[in-house]
């Protein structure tokens, strides 16, 4: 097939825009970490950015999209170093196979960083690093192979069991990045235990500026996410932009919803996280809804995600920045709802249970978000279980109340925390207020919540 200038252009745009949510998700958790881990937080993002960019070269393309052994795993040395994908010939559809890497590193890059908000102010970087590197050769490039592989038009045995046996419908990755990332993220909480002073003392979001301006990110770069995922620039990549906005809007009116009702008024931190919620709610169905459907869904989304970050108070499990409340649950959402959504109308041509379809596509959904699932958790507790009783993932007490940004990288976000012998926002306030005679310039303790570290 001829390469066509149109979609290497778009796929590569797309490309750019994925790589671009990264950053926007090291903003949306930097903000909502507490001001002593922020820099953390952000360099967790940075750092699977360049652990999985190498490993995607060197093998990680090879190992998703290779020849097939099974449906399980792609022949990791047929790509290695991505040979024999920069000549004229190497296509993928009707775009040079190189863009088709780039687009699908990105993927990679996302799900692993995402895992980072579970475990956010107490994990040591340097085993992080280590865990991102296993995790992605372990558990991401074989999932995603499972997901996103399909046989070659050549005939060449390329495609994963759940795309190409079970044929569960996953358009641009909620079963294998967001409930893979958020299974992850769970058996790392379980792996580390919960930060000091969880459920005891307020441990609000420092800054909602930047939580604000990183869903603003994401959902700019999730456009590229889901419409660059049909792999040209075409009727399906127009239908997958429309139901990644509508599903999106009608999730933070969902979330928002039931902040109001059980709370009694609708925040902004709520507002972003029902964007997120919306946002990875319709990536798996993008292409087999219509723009009905994917309002139904991301109201769903939305809702269900803000009833479930509570679950982490209720079963004692730290869930720093609820990757398990929006990200498993959202993505579990996403998939199973495309069993009852999905119309033949829609690009995909399926049609589930409200459309006159049955069950059978239900089921398809079901096998293919809990196989993830299940294994994503298996594999994920058991690196998370090696490495802590051998490299240690987590900083030690004092290290922690200190802060983790001046323990794990001799820095701090904010000038103010920069004081000799000031630990916390409150104490620099109060400093602050004492030196100038000014005891109304801000908190000097930490019941204030945002503004406490």
């Amino acid at each position: 097939m001829e390469i066509n200038s149109g979609d290497t252009a778009w796929v590569l745009t797309s490309a750019a825009l994925v790589m671009f949510m990264t950053p926007g998700v090291a903003f949306f958790y930097g903000g909502m970490v507490r001001a002593k881990a922020v820099l953390n937080m952000m360099m967790m993002c940075f750092g699977a950015m360049a652990t999985i960019g190498v490993l995607w070269v060197l093998y990680g393309y090879s190992i998703a999209f290779g020849n097939s052994y099974g449906g399980i795993i792609g022949n990791p040395t047929e790509f290695l170093g991505l040979q024999g994908l920069m000549s004229e010939s190497s296509v993928a559809g009707s775009i040079p196979s190189l863009a088709f890497v780039a687009f699908q590193a990105m993927f990679a890059i996302i799900a692993t960083a995402l895992i980072a908000g579970g475990i956010a102010d107490r994990a040591k970087f340097s085993t992080w690093l280590v865990f991102t590197a296993i995790w992605g050769t372990v558990v991401y490039f074989p999932i995603a192979h499972w997901v996103f592989a399909f046989d070659s038009e050549d005939g060449t045995v390329r495609g994963g069991w759940i795309a190409n046996q079970i044929h569960a419908l996953d358009f641009a990755g909620g079963t294998a990045i967001h409930i893979n990332a958020g299974a992850a993220a769970l058996a790392l909480v379980l792996v580390i235990g919960n930060r000091h002073g969880f459920g005891k003392e307020p441990m609000r979001p420092h800054n909602l500026t930047l939580v604000m301006l990183g869903a603003a990110m994401l959902w700019f770069g999730w456009f590229g996410f889901n419409a660059g995922s049909a792999g040209a620039a075409n009727t399906t990549a127009a239908v997958a932009f429309i139901n990644t906005l509508a599903a999106t809007a009608a999730a933070i009116l969902g979330w928002l919803l039931v902040e109001r009702i059980r709370d009694g008024h609708a925040t902004s931190l709520g507002a972003a996280s029902g964007i997120v919620a919306g946002l990875v709610g319709i990536t798996p169905a993008a292409d087999s809804v219509s723009p009905l459907g994917a309002i139904v869904i991301g109201a769903i989304a939305g809702a269900c995600c803000a009833l479930a970050v509570s679950l982490k108070n209720k079963f004692n499990y730290d869930d720093s920045l609820d990757v398990v409340g929006v990200h498993l649950v959202g993505g579990l959402v996403g998939t199973l709802l495309i069993g009852f959504l999905a119309t033949a109308n829609a690009p995909a041509g399926v049609n589930g249970l409200f459309y006159g379809g049955g069950f059978d596509q239900l089921w398809r959904q079901a096998v293919g978000a809990f196989s993830v699932l299940i294994v994503s958790f298996v594999l994920s507790y058991a690196i998370g279980w090696v490495l802590h009783k051998t490299m240690g993932f987590r900083i030690d007490h004092d290290q922690e109340l200190e802060g983790i940004d001046r323990h794990e990288h001799a820095e701090s976000a904010y000038e103010l925390l920069g004081q000799p012998g000031v630990r916390s926002m409150s104490m620099a306030y109060t400093r602050s207020s004492l030196a100038s005679g000014d005891l109304s310039a801000g908190p000097a303790t930490s019941d204030k919540g945002a503004v406490s570290s």
